[in-house]
């Protein structure tokens, strides 16, 4: 995935493509069945973040500003992509370089996170929740 970034990745460009990644899960499970065990996840994926950048060293001040742009991030790529199955592959392009400017070949990004998203939509939840989660 960071073939095409011009420099090494960091914490940030890490970030960016997990929570990526989980946009394209809320976006396939949401619905009111999975509404509590979505949130739950949510909440979770969040609090091991904050723990992340205290494990960094950031100062409570700085944590409590990093979360903020970290969550409206993550709020933006979900608004972003909400629509995705019906934009086309130059809107779809456009969507990505927001998010991954430093990037130069987003296209090879955009056919990993079609793919990703395909095979989300072919699974259920429950099917990544069985092994975690004891019934």
């Amino acid at each position: 995935m960071y073939k095409s970034l011009n420099r090494e990745d960091n914490f940030a460009d890490r970030l960016t493509f997990f929570l990526l990644h989980f946009s394209f899960f809320l976006k396939n499970y949401k619905n009111e069945e999975n509404k509590i065990i979505l949130q739950e996840i949510y909440d979770f994926n969040f609090r091991q973040l904050e723990l992340s950048i205290r494990e960094i060293g950031y100062g409570d001040q700085s944590i409590n500003k990093k979360m903020k742009d970290y969550i409206n991030l993550f709020h933006s790529m979900v608004s972003e992509i909400h629509f995705w199955d019906n934009l086309n592959k130059s809107d779809k392009l456009k969507k990505f370089s927001v998010f991954l400017s430093d990037f130069n070949n987003i296209e090879d990004l955009l056919d990993y996170f079609e793919d990703f998203n395909e095979k989300l939509s072919k699974k259920t939840l429950n099917s990544f929740l069985k092994s975690v989660i004891n019934p």
